[in-house]
């Protein structure tokens, strides 16, 4: 048996211990105990229950809509937002995808970001004391960071499921180590005010970034006291909190390097379980770690209806944990108990 061999074997017989133990554990809990990537693990199981989806990343995520019913599961690395719901047809190009229905299933896909996508074959314990086969189809970056999962939740899984499944291989993938960012003092961008306050379309504000290669939590630090202004970490549950009692519809962003998934609606109260803050929906739910919370942002981008307000919470490292808007619709201005909400967040934490 050579090295690789005995690698990908003990890779397996850990997996099957941990989920032996610990039937419902995630693979990304697995694949951190045994200090790899979420890929490398799901790729050591190759050819016995996960099979290579040779297809292109458009040509894919174009065949979600004939899935069926599914959990839809995106995370950052201290957020995870799942949704149940039937996919819409894919829109835009080759390289940004959208799969566009607010209030339901809504993504905007970075397909350049996908480097290895799989079918996965679980056994799961059911309701009735046995297992049952739980299909899934996940995407990974290079570095075997999962962008996107989801998961059939149809008894019987569409025709579509089984085309797939016909297409897969066994082909492995190469994954590469990530690297973190390294930290940098803030730079001097003398235009960056005037560039800001230009915008007239929030989406603008990706260029921005590129213009001056800046990360997002850069900017709203160079910004602070005129567009942005810094809250405590621990705002993010305040606004939820107050969203709820309120019965303000927003819309959460969450967000991996290859997919963005937003949900749009209004939300229960959020709920502390296990040091997690979660929000318990009929057909969403959200699990946020928000101990590991750095930073909080309150940030106005100019746009044509008047200027949209957004919640950004970051983590230690500059990440985007989550990001909350209010519910909008192109063409409406924002709700004003939503900038009152976040508002009324500076004065009361000024009054503490």
């Amino acid at each position: 048996m050579n090295a690789s061999t005995q690698t990908r074997q003990a890779i397996l017989d850990a997996l099957d211990a941990a989920r032996e133990a610990t039937p419902h554990l995630p693979a990304l809990d697995i694949a951190r105990r045994l200090d790899i990537s979420e890929g490398e693990l799901q790729a050591a199981r190759l050819g016995r229950d996960v099979f290579t989806l040779p297809l292109s990343p458009h040509a894919l995520a174009a065949r979600f809509h004939q899935l069926g019913e599914v959990k839809a599961l995106t995370r950052s690395r201290h957020a995870v937002l799942e949704q149940q719901g039937v996919y819409p047809p894919l829109r835009g190009s080759e390289q940004a995808g959208l799969l566009l229905d607010p209030g339901g299933l809504d993504l905007r896909l970075h397909l350049a970001q996908w480097h290895w996508t799989c079918l996965i074959l679980d056994r799961m314990p059911n309701k009735e004391g046995g297992t049952a086969q739980r299909l899934s189809v996940q995407v990974f970056d290079r570095h075997g960071i999962a962008l996107h999962k989801l998961f059939s939740l149809a008894p019987e899984p569409p025709e579509a499921w089984q085309e797939l499944q016909a297409l897969s291989n066994t082909q492995e993938p190469a994954f590469t180590q990530a690297a973190e960012p390294l930290p940098r003092t803030l730079p001097t961008v003398p235009t960056l005010a005037e560039e800001w306050a230009q915008m007239s379309d929030v989406h603008q504000f990706f260029g921005l970034l590129n213009r001056h290669q800046l990360r997002r939590h850069e900017a709203n630090a160079l910004m602070e006291g005129r567009f942005t202004r810094a809250l405590r970490p621990d705002a993010c549950e305040a606004v939820l909190s107050e969203a709820a009692s309120g019965e303000l519809p927003l819309m959460l962003f969450v967000a991996s390097p290859g997919c963005v998934q937003i949900r749009t609606g209004k939300v229960p109260a959020p709920q502390r379980m296990r040091g997690w803050l979660n929000l318990f929906g009929g057909d969403f739910t959200l699990h946020l770690d928000d101990a590991n919370i750095a930073r909080v942002w309150q940030v106005h981008k100019p746009n044509r209806d008047g200027g949209v307000t957004s919640l950004e919470a970051f983590d230690a490292q500059g990440g985007l944990v989550l990001q909350i808007y209010a519910e909008r619709r192109e063409g409406q201005g924002e709700r004003l108990e939503w900038r009152g909400l976040l508002d009324g967040l500076d004065a009361r934490e000024a009054a503490a």
